[in-house]
């Protein structure tokens, strides 16, 4: 599947970007996992607990991919970021997970899969010599799993579900080669939320090729009658966009 314009010219832009035509994005680095809260199903007869506590879940390689195309003030993308953490412990308490108990002291393993595909349009609200800003909309598409192995029993929480979320982009260039880039596609809604935001620097290598090198959050989750999960995954991420 694909996404969208927004993380494209966020991390793709710089003064100048206005120019029209396609353009390839690329990003590579490591997530780091922060808290991963679950409960399945989210009532009395599922367990709260977090998976990076109950389980040592360690850091993993990470590769995410853009195709857009400019036009105007305008740009269109698809987007694909893939995501698997897997872990392994012993519980320390009784887990309740979709109707099977595992039992305290039970060796288990755990996976968090997070599949994110996006369709993005944004529009170049500004653009000056050392500025630009632009907005818009993404529609994802999350292709997620939480499973649970351990003790002869395994147990699997699937859901796939479209998210609208904003774009945006915001890039500063003081010296035209060097710059700090801010964006991310985000929003807040009634029963959950959903962020993912770069924020580092830029460095224009020439007309096609832009580098950039920083810090991304992913960040959300749902609060809802089947499920409660709500995940923390630090990125250092380095990426490169060319312009076709």
């Amino acid at each position: 599947m694909r996404s969208g314009i927004l993380l494209a010219a966020a991390a793709v832009i710089t003064c100048g970007a206005a120019a029209g035509g396609w353009f390839v994005d690329l990003e590579a680095g490591g997530a780091f996992p922060g808290y991963n809260d679950v409960q399945v199903p989210n009532d009395s007869t599922g367990t709260r607990f977090s998976l990076t506590e109950a389980l040592d879940v360690p850091p993993v390689p990470v590769f995410r991919a853009r195709v857009g195309y400019t036009t105007g003030r305008h740009t269109f993308s698809a987007f694909a970021a893939p995501l698997r953490l897997e872990g392994e412990g012993t519980l320390a308490a009784d887990v309740r997970f979709r109707g099977s108990v595992f039992p305290e002291g039970t060796d288990v393993e755990g996976l968090y899969r997070f599949d994110s595909y996006r369709l993005t349009w944004r529009y170049l609200v500004h653009e000056s010599p050392c500025l630009s800003f632009s907005a818009g909309l993404s529609a994802k598409i999350r292709d997620a799993e939480i499973r649970l192995s351990g003790g002869g029993i395994t147990e699997s929480e699937t859901n796939t579900g479209f998210v609208p979320l904003v774009s945006f982009s915001l890039a500063w260039s003081p010296c035209g080669v060097w710059g700090l880039l801010l964006d991310g596609d985000a929003l807040v809604g009634p029963v959950g939320r959903a962020e993912d935001v770069f924020l580092g620097g830029t460095f224009r290598a020439d007309d096609r090729l832009r580098l950039r090198l920083g810090y991304r959050i992913v960040e959300g989750g749902a609060d809802v009658e089947s499920v409660y999960n709500f995940t923390l995954v630090n990125f250092l991420m380095a990426g490169a966009t060319y312009s076709i």
